[in-house]
């Protein structure tokens, strides 16, 4: 039942024997599960249990909806809730959860962390206990600051059969391959992650200049990176680069800096405020699903329709190949080898550029 009747007294009256009697029925186990939680204080709307209408569309945040709810889920909310159900080949059982904390909650420096940790802890362990291979940690759950992307759980559960990923190694994929080959340098902004980094090495390695403008960001890259391929580091001394490399926090005033037709091509959780008409915007890391995978009826966040998260495949995709390792804290998979099993499985690039 979709929580607003509850909230404004509209529901159905026969609710809670129908309740009951779903209790009886044995409670259906995924083999994966997806663990996001809310964006903005209106994303609720969106979900499937929300209004259908508004979950069939990219997310777009609206003024009345800010109003008319929030903080009621966090208020009545306790513990995460199943958000969708999906079949792959009608083998694997996929489920989305979510932990009913805002996007607010994980970066407010006033915010407990301790209690966002034991949502995401509980949320494991249950599908743990209910027989889940995999746990795919979405948007701000897997954080090296809040848990080591990750690796937090792993510690204090060492005995746990359902594994961890971050999914850092397919997002990291996904931008490599989405940047043409002829490509010769790059700008490398926003906040360095797991996933920038891996993808600066790789270009480095791959003989593409990574040019940043931030000098620690500099230096902990050339710490990583191998002396033999330190020449494809640079110091950035103008935004003459054609591709920009967007981590979390890039600010308008930089955007204005860009170039005309500069691609700004997100590695990050969050994508960038479009502010530039003249510029093109990647989606953030993610794949076109395949038809495979179904009752995908509702959009991920602002992801177009049928569209899903690096995150969310690469939980599947660990489910599919049955790779009994863990994904968190600073490891990083061979990103060749899941980029292959992705396309193996039906998944499929998104068409670049998007505007």
């Amino acid at each position: 039942m979709p929580i607003y009747d509850y909230i404004y007294g509209t529901m159905d009256m026969s609710s809670d024997e129908l309740y009951e009697t779903s209790l009886k029925r044995q409670e259906e186990s995924a083999d994966v599960v997806h663990l996001t939680h809310l964006s903005t204080t209106d994303s609720i709307y969106h979900l499937p249990l929300g209004f259908a209408y508004l979950a069939s569309k990219p997310y777009a945040s609206k003024w009345y909806l800010k109003i008319a709810m929030w903080p009621v889920v966090t208020w009545f909310c306790g513990r995460t809730f199943v958000s969708e159900r999906n079949v792959f080949n009608d083998k694997l059982k996929l489920q989305s959860w979510v932990v009913p904390r805002y996007t607010m909650h994980y970066v407010s420096k006033s915010t407990q962390k301790g209690d966002i940790n034991k949502l995401i802890e509980d949320a494991i362990l249950e599908a743990d206990k209910k027989g889940a291979k995999v746990v795919s940690l979405g948007l701000l759950n897997p954080d090296e600051e809040l848990n080591g992307n990750g690796e937090l759980y792993v510690q204090r559960h060492p005995k746990l059969k359902t594994k961890i990923v971050d999914g850092s190694s397919l997002a990291a994929a996904i931008v490599l391959n989405s940047i043409l080959k002829e490509t010769t340098q790059v700008l490398l902004t926003g906040k360095l992650s797991k996933v920038g980094h891996a993808i600066a090495l790789a270009l480095c390695q791959k003989g593409v200049q990574v040019a940043t403008m931030n000098e620690d960001v500099y230096n902990k890259l050339k710490q990583s990176l191998d002396s033999k391929f330190g020449i494809n580091l640079l110091l950035a001394q103008n935004y003459d680069q054609k591709i920009w490399l967007v981590g979390e926090g890039l600010s308008h005033i930089e955007q204005f800096k860009a170039r005309k037709g500069t691609l700004f091509l997100p590695y990050s959780k969050f994508p960038p405020k479009k502010v530039r008409q003249d510029c093109y915007y990647h989606i953030t890391p993610a794949m076109v699903a395949p038809k495979s995978l179904g009752n995908l009826n509702s959009c991920e966040n602002w992801l177009p329709r049928g569209v899903i998260s690096a995150w969310r495949v690469a939980g599947i995709i660990h489910g599919l190949e049955g790779w009994n390792v863990d994904e968190c804290d600073e490891s990083i998979f061979s990103m060749d080898d899941v980029w292959e099993a992705t396309l193996r499985h039906g998944f499929r690039p998104f068409s670049l550029p998007i505007n």
